[in-house]
């Protein structure tokens, strides 16, 4: 698994690359904490390149997605392969999150979420 970050306005932005699974399911959680630093900004999670993702990961998603909603934002999953989506859609975890084509659709949602900065008088 490789694991990248970019922060953007409002966001975090998360690529995941390779499987999750009980082997390295911590160390995304882990990454996650240590990246995601304001809990108030919206969680994007790039899976264009996830190839596996077993039910140890599905929880680390999930539990990411419960904090997110907690704080008043959400949990965008971009890209999906076909085995991660299968495995999402079977347990009902989508309902959970917001699920874009592309990561650009994601951050765009994410963008459009956001209040215009107020204006000084």
């Amino acid at each position: 698994m490789n694991l990248t970050c970019r922060h953007l306005p409002g966001a975090t932005l998360i690529g995941v690359s390779g499987q999750i699974d009980t082997n390295n399911s911590a160390e995304l959680e882990k990454f996650i904490d240590r990246q995601h630093r304001r809990l108030d900004e919206h969680l994007i999670v790039d899976m264009s390149r996830l190839t596996f993702l077993d039910s140890s990961g599905l929880a680390v998603l999930l539990a990411a997605a419960a904090l997110a909603r907690a704080h008043g934002v959400g949990l965008h999953l971009a890209a999906m392969q076909s085995m991660p989506a299968r495995l999402m859609e079977i347990t009902g975890a989508l309902r959970a999150v917001s699920v874009y084509d592309h990561v650009d659709q994601a951050v765009a949602a994410v963008l459009g979420h956001m209040s215009p900065p107020e204006r000084a008088m």
